[in-house]
C-alpha cells in the first residue's frame, strides 16, 4: 500500500503575520510605506534584484566571449593578418578604441557599484563594531536608497537607545548614590559607636530604604512598560471614586503643608476598562508631583469629565510656580527634573508609560496665570457610573 502523504505546508513569510507587523519597525523611514504594497514586496524585490544581477552575470559572460573573439578578429585584422582592405583595417581599429572606450566605461561603472556596496558594508562594520554614528549617502537606484534610508534610519534609532541607555545608567547610580550615602553613614556612625541606635539614628535609614524601594519599583515598571510587557488587570473603573480614594489619602500630608485639596469631579461619568491600581498610581503621581511644587497658601485641583461617551479627561491643577521652559519640553523623559525638585524624576514618565499602555495620552502646560495642569485622556467604556 502507498503511503498517503500530506500536502507540504506552505511558509508564511514573518511579514505576512498582520498583527506582528502592523506596525512599521523603529528603524523604518518615516517617509516610506508601511507596509510595503503587498506582504511579498520585499521578497519580490530581493527576487527581482536576484534575477536582475544572474542577468547581468550571464550578459556580461556572453559580452565577454564575444568580446574576446571579436578582439582576437580586429587584432589580427588591424594587423594584415586577416586579410582585408585599408579602409577594413580603418574599421578594425577604430572598433579596437570603441572597445577600449566601452571597457573603460563598464569599468567605471563596475566600480561605481562596487564603491557603493563598500559604503553599506564599511557602514554594517562600523555599527557591528559600536560606532552607530556610521551614515550611507542616499544615492543611486531606488532599491539602493530605500536601503541607505532604512540603514540610517535604524542607526540613527539604535545611537539614540545607546545614548539613552548611558544617560540612564548614569542617573540610576546617581540617584542610588545618595540614599546608599544615608544609609552608611548611619550605620557606620551606630556600629563605632558614634550615634546611638535609637530610633532617631534608625529613621533616616529606614527612609532611605524606602526611598530605594520606591525608586526600584518606578524602574521596574519602567522596565515593564518599555518591553512591552507592563500586565493590567483590566475592569471597570470609577474615575470618580478612584479620585475621591486618591485625595482622602493625600488629606494629611497637604494639611502639613498648608496646601487646599479641591475634587472637581461629575459623578456620572463613563467607567474606564482598566487597571484600578495602575490608574492610582498615576493619580498618585500628578497629586504627589502638584503638591511638591505648590507653595503653603496654595491649591491643587483634581478634575475630571467626560469630553465625550468615549473619552474622560483628568486634570490635576496646581498654582505653584510651573514648569521650567527646558522641563516643559521633556516633562515625561526619565530623570527629568527641576533643580528644585526633591523626586527622582520618574514620576512622569511612569504616567506616560501607564496611560499608553490604557490606550490613553498625556500632556502637560504651563497655565496662563501660574502654575500647570498635567492632562490625561483616556477611553472609556460607554457605560455611566453612578
Amino acid at each position: 500500500m502507498s503511503e498517503e502523504r500530506e500536502p507540504p505546508q506552505r511558509r508564511t513569510p514573518p511579514w505576512a503575520d498582520a498583527q506582528r507587523w502592523r506596525q512599521p519597525p523603529p528603524w523604518w523611514p518615516a517617509n516610506e510605506r508601511w507596509p510595503p504594497d503587498s506582504g511579498y514586496q520585499w521578497g519580490r524585490r530581493g527576487q527581482r534584484i536576484a534575477r536582475r544581477i544572474g542577468c547581468a552575470i550571464g550578459l556580461l559572460l556572453l559580452l565577454i566571449a564575444a568580446g574576446f573573439a571579436a578582439l582576437v578578429w580586429l587584432v589580427l585584422s588591424a594587423v594584415g593578418v586577416v586579410g582585408s582592405g585599408g579602409f577594413g583595417r580603418f574599421i578594425s581599429a577604430a572598433a579596437l578604441l570603441l572597445g577600449l572606450g566601452a571597457f573603460i566605461l563598464a569599468a567605471i561603472g563596475v566600480r561605481r557599484l562596487t564603491a557603493r556596496a563598500e559604503r553599506f558594508v564599511d557602514a554594517a562594520q562600523k555599527i557591528e563594531s559600536g560606532d552607530y554614528s556610521a551614515r550611507v549617502e542616499v544615492r543611486g537606484p531606488r532599491e539602493l536608497r530605500s536601503l541607505a534610508r532604512a540603514l540610517n534610519a535604524m542607526s540613527s534609532r539604535v545611537e539614540a537607545e545607546e545614548t539613552r541607555r548611558r544617560s540612564v545608567l548614569a542617573d540610576v547610580a546617581h540617584e542610588l548614590r545618595t540614599p546608599l550615602t544615608i544609609i552608611r553613614g548611619q550605620a557606620e556612625g551606630i556600629v563605632d559607636g558614634v550615634y546611638p541606635a535609637d530610633a532617631e539614628r534608625m529613621a533616616p535609614i529606614l527612609a532611605a530604604t524606602t526611598r530605594l524601594e520606591a525608586m526600584v519599583d518606578d524602574l521596574r515598571t519602567l522596565a515593564l512598560a518599555e518591553t512591552g510587557t507592563l500586565r493590567l488587570n483590566r475592569e471597570p473603573v470609577d474615575i470618580a471614586l478612584l479620585a475621591h480614594e486618591t485625595l482622602d489619602g493625600f488629606r494629611t500630608a497637604a494639611d502639613e503643608q498648608g496646601v487646599r485639596l479641591v475634587l472637581a469631579v461629575r459623578q456620572s461619568l463613563p467607567s474606564v476598562d482598566g487597571d484600578p491600581v495602575r490608574l492610582g498610581s498615576v493619580l498618585s503621581n500628578l497629586t504627589a508631583n502638584a503638591l511638591r511644587h505648590t507653595q503653603r497658601g496654595g491649591t491643587v485641583t483634581l478634575e475630571a469629565t467626560a469630553i465625550d461617551d468615549r473619552r474622560i479627561r483628568i486634570a490635576v491643577r496646581d498654582d505653584g510656580g510651573g514648569f521650567a521652559p527646558d522641563v516643559l519640553t521633556r516633562a515625561f523623559d526619565r530623570f527629568v527634573r527641576d533643580q528644585s525638585s526633591p523626586g527622582s524624576g520618574l514620576g512622569l514618565a511612569i504616567v506616560r508609560d501607564i496611560v499608553e499602555a490604557h490606550g490613553g495620552t498625556v500632556a502637560a502646560r504651563n497655565n496662563v496665570d501660574r502654575g500647570a495642569t498635567v492632562e490625561v485622556v483616556l477611553p472609556a467604556t460607554g457605560g455611566a457610573t453612578a
